[in-house]
């Protein structure tokens, strides 16, 4: 089986802060593993598929407005409609909190991991358009 990996990379907006200390909700995470898992199943099957059930998922540090976050993911295994990925997100650069400075930023010397999850989605045979 020929890996496809895909990498989102995006800043956390202060509308997506939901608690104090501009704090993230961990749903945001997913929302992005979301949509790695349709860009995969895009290049592997030529469908968007369906994301059927999260078997996993472990939220390992907070994630602030103003981070800029990697989500990356890919399939591990293929059955006959179901395909089952990995997903991984990091922080690579955090607002520098300079006083004077509010759009100071750093990138950080090695991402910070925030969240891990493994899931399960679905390609209806009649919707693959692409041959194997």
């Amino acid at each position: 089986m020929q890996t496809i990996t895909n990498l989102i990379r995006l800043r956390i907006s202060a509308h997506d802060a939901h608690y104090a200390g501009n704090l993230v909700d961990g749903a945001k995470m997913l929302n992005l593993f979301g949509d790695v898992a349709t860009e995969l199943l895009i290049r592997s099957d030529g469908d968007e598929g369906l994301f059927v059930a999260y078997d996993q998922v472990e939220f390992l540090a907070p994630v602030h407005a103003g981070d800029y976050i990697e989500a990356s993911g890919h399939i591990v295994s293929m059955g006959k409609t179901s395909r089952k990925m990995v997903f991984e997100a990091r922080k690579v650069i955090v607002p520098a909190g300079v006083a004077g400075q509010p759009s100071a930023a750093d990138v950080l010397a090695e991402p910070v991991v925030v969240c891990r999850a493994s899931g399960t989605c679905v390609v209806p045979l009649s919707c693959q358009r692409i041959v194997r």
